[in-house]
C-alpha cells in the first residue's frame, strides 16, 4: 500500500457523518459559510429550531435566530434591540461595497468572506505599535477606531468585545461621524451594558444587546445575517 493509499484509509477512519443530510434541508440552505452537505444540514435544522422560537417573518427576526444560532442560548433573541432601521442601512452599505471596521480579528475571521464586496478592516491592525494608546493612556481598540475616524463616514461598524471602543464610537459620532450602521455588542462586566446603552442614545442606525452578554459570535452573526439578506434581496430583484 502506498503512503497516498494509507493516508486515504486512516482518513476514513477517522471521518465521522455527525447528522444526515435531509435533500430537502440541503437543497434549501442559502447559508454561504456550509459547504457541503452536512454543514448545509446542521445549519438548516438549526435555523428551523430558532424559527419555532422567534419566528422569521422579518429581518430583525432572522437577525435573532442566527444569534440564537451562534451562542446556542435562546435567550439572546429576547435581549437584542434594533434602533432606526439597521437592517435596511447595513444592506445598502454592503451594496456599495462599504468598508466594515471591526475592533479585534476575531470579528474580522468570522465576517463571511462570500457574498460582499466590502473590505473588513481590524482596527487593530492600524495602529499596530499602540502610539495613540499609549500616548493617551486609552485601550489599543479604542485607538484604532479614533485612528481610522476619517473612514467611519458611511462605514459599518462592528464592536464585539471592546467597551471602550463603543465609547469611542460614540464620541466621534457626537463630534458629526455618522457611519452607516453600528453593531455594539461588546461583552464583560465593566462598561459592557453602559457603553451598549450609549450606543442606543445615538441618533443612528445601530444593533446592540441589553446587559452584559454579548460577544464576537453575535457581532459576526448580524453581519453574517445582513449580508445574507442582501443576497437574498439581490435574487429577488
Amino acid at each position: 500500500m502506498t503512503t497516498e493509499e494509507k493516508n486515504g484509509q486512516e482518513l476514513e477512519n477517522l471521518v465521522e457523518i455527525t447528522m444526515e443530510a435531509e435533500p430537502e434541508l440541503v437543497e434549501m440552505c442559502r447559508d454561504m459559510g456550509a459547504q457541503t452537505e452536512e454543514a448545509k444540514a446542521i445549519y438548516m435544522t438549526s435555523r428551523r429550531i430558532a424559527s419555532k422560537l422567534v419566528g422569521d417573518d422579518s429581518p430583525q427576526g432572522r437577525v435573532r435566530q442566527r444569534c440564537m444560532i451562534s451562542t446556542g442560548d435562546p435567550e439572546v433573541a429576547e435581549i437584542m434591540r434594533f434602533k432606526n432601521d439597521p437592517i435596511k442601512a447595513g444592506v445598502e452599505a454592503i451594496k456599495k461595497g462599504a468598508p466594515i471596521f471591526v475592533d479585534i480579528n476575531m470579528v474580522k475571521a468570522g465576517v463571511t468572506k462570500k457574498g460582499h464586496d466590502c473590505p473588513v478592516i481590524c482596527v487593530l491592525d492600524e495602529d499596530k505599535d499602540a502610539q495613540i494608546a499609549h500616548k493617551y493612556g486609552i485601550t489599543r481598540t479604542a485607538a484604532g477606531f479614533l485612528n481610522c475616524r476619517d473612514r467611519l463616514e458611511g462605514a459599518i461598524v462592528a464592536i464585539g468585545n471592546a467597551p471602550s471602543a463603543a465609547f469611542a464610537v460614540c464620541r466621534m459620532i457626537d463630534h458629526g461621524i455618522k457611519p452607516a450602521l453600528v453593531i455594539g455588542t461588546p461583552v464583560g462586566f465593566v462598561n459592557s451594558a453602559e457603553s451598549k446603552e450609549e450606543v442606543r442614545k445615538r441618533d443612528i442606525p445601530s444593533i446592540t444587546c441589553v446587559g452584559t452578554r454579548g460577544g464576537t459570535p453575535i457581532a459576526v452573526a448580524c453581519v453574517n445575517e445582513i449580508v445574507a439578506i442582501k443576497r437574498d434581496e439581490e435574487t429577488c430583484d
